[in-house]
């Protein structure tokens, strides 16, 4: 095995396992913090993809379970070619984004200061000792001294990435130049826990990925559902590897679900739970009034093609989903597909797929347990949209309000 290693004089080939990088026999780590990475979506329109050459970026983030140790997990998936990291440093901030002091950590790689990460690879700091709290907030900085090309982000961060003037200012304070709401070239935060019980997964779209909820508040239903498992004494770090516009069956805005379910959750650790909530995406972009052809544009010139698809084809999806997890040992915790009527892509032929989705997921037997977001969103009057006040204005997305009661409304006892 290699790992290619930049030092400020030169690269450094490494041969072997990189012994900073593996955990004690006692270690306990788990994924308290992810977001699941996307190929870039155009270079024009909303979706415009980022690129970076000699800045350094802040991002900001809450981890969900403390610990002992971090480390930091970075992302090339889609870069274009290795992404050099100059350095990179974690310290923990409190709720004005000032710095606590002594929890400061500048991040190794193999005992180096920076790394060239391989084109679709991942890549793990070493881990540093700090103790942190849990639900503590974090801010990672990575300075970028080359051009790294459209950049394998997510984009909805829902918290700030700041962007630097020229230059290294890892650890130093600057003058955004930039202010973006996407990550970049980050996917994950893990931490040794001693006394964690595993890692719950989050694994959806962006109803999951907190579109509509207040940036900067963590108030996806994911994080509320990590509040209340902290405030009850159940030591689980919860991880959202959802992806705004994402389908079970067919790839858009990031990989399908069955597709990126190798890397987005099989490679965490300690994943004890997967929670699903997805499929909204599949039968609106199929059988909506707007319904996009094989090829056809989306939005913000982004092609989805979407090829025609059954009930029963996304039955057998979910099906692959719960084998390949039970594989693991996984347990796997279904939700139904949450109300839309009222959106866009709603329509009678929509509705009524969803409806026979939701009675196999409710009824069908195949999950370890069933959740209900949704109608934990949905108008009792009309439980096909959602309760007023419950999502942003599009009747699609949840509100602030929406996704507390999406996860307020999960029992604490399925984790066990």
């Amino acid at each position: 095995m290699y790992f290619i290693i930049k030092t400020r004089a030169a690269a450094v080939l490494l041969t072997g396992a990189v012994l900073a990088l593996a955990a004690p026999a006692n270690a306990k780590w788990v994924a308290s913090w992810t977001a699941a990475p996307h190929a870039p979506l155009g270079t024009t329109g909303p979706f415009a993809a980022a690129d970076y050459n000699n800045v350094t970026i802040a991002q900001i983030l809450r981890i969900t379970e403390g610990g002992d140790k971090v480390r930091v997990v970075f992302s090339n998936r889609y870069g274009p070619h290795p992404l050099t990291i100059g350095a990179a440093r974690v310290v923990q901030i409190d709720d004005a984004n000032n710095e606590v002091p002594g929890t400061s950590r500048m991040l190794t790689f193999g005992g180096e200061a920076g790394a060239v990460i391989p084109r679709g690879a991942p890549f793990k700091s070493d881990a540093v000792a700090v103790k942190l709290p849990d639900l503590a907030r974090l801010k990672v900085e990575m300075y970028l001294p080359e051009a790294t090309g459209a950049c394998t982000c997510h984009l909805t961060g829902q918290d700030d990435l700041l962007v630097s003037p020229p230059g290294n200012f890892v650890g130093k304070a600057f003058t955004p130049a930039d202010k973006k709401q996407f990550r970049a070239f980050l996917s994950g935060v893990e931490v040794d826990s001693p006394d964690a019980l595993g890692t719950i997964v989050a694994y959806g779209d962006s109803i999951t990925d907190g579109v509509g909820s207040t940036p900067g508040k963590n108030r996806r239903w994911p994080d509320i559902l990590a509040d209340r498992l902290q405030a009850a004494g159940k030591e689980w770090a919860v991880a959202n590897e959802a992806i705004s516009g994402n389908r079970v069956l067919s790839p858009g805005m990031g990989e399908s679900a069955l597709s990126r379910f190798d890397e987005d959750v099989l490679s965490l650790p300690n994943v004890k739970y997967m929670l699903v909530f997805e499929g909204v995406n599949d039968i609106g972009n199929r059988f909506g009034p707007q319904r996009t052809p094989p090829g056809g544009g989306g939005p913000g010139g982004l092609t989805l093609d979407q090829p025609p698809i059954t009930v029963e084809q996304m039955i057998a999806g979910y099906k692959q989903l719960i084998a390949r997890a039970h594989e693991r040992g996984i347990k796997v915790i279904g939700s139904p597909i949450g109300p839309y009527k009222g959106a866009g892509y709603w329509s009678e032929e929509g509705e009524a797929a969803r409806q026979k989705i939701n009675d196999w997921i409710v009824n069908g037997g195949a999950f370890d347990g069933v959740i209900r977001l949704d109608t934990a969103f949905a108008d009792p009057a009309d439980p096909r949209q959602y309760r007023e006040g419950y999502h942003m204005g599009d009747h699609l997305h949840g509100s602030d309000a929406g996704l507390k009661a999406a996860g307020d409304s999960i029992d604490l006892k399925l984790f066990k």
